[in-house]
């Protein structure tokens, strides 16, 4: 059951960097006029290729949680028992 807090760690903190890397990339690049950050790493890729990397990184991070999710569920059932 401890272990559980671990997952849901890093559920959170994919979900922070997905985000930053996947809509808030595209956010940044179309509507302001900053340049490209560390935790807006797609923006340094040219006009097209960035917003594929930004959705490609959203998608990634949104496997990683499923991935995680069902794991953590695996743990809590295996713990109850």
């Amino acid at each position: 059951m401890r272990n559980e807090g671990w997952y849901r760690l890093a559920m959170v903190v994919t979900l922070a960097l997905g985000f930053w890397e996947g809509p808030m990339a595209i956010v940044f690049r179309v509507f302001t006029d900053k340049g490209p950050t560390v935790l807006t790493a797609a923006n340094h890729l040219p006009s097209p290729w960035c917003y594929v990397a930004a959705v490609a990184a959203a998608g990634v991070a949104f496997a990683v949680i499923a991935v995680l999710d069902v794991r953590r569920k695996a743990l809590l059932r295996d713990g109850s028992r």
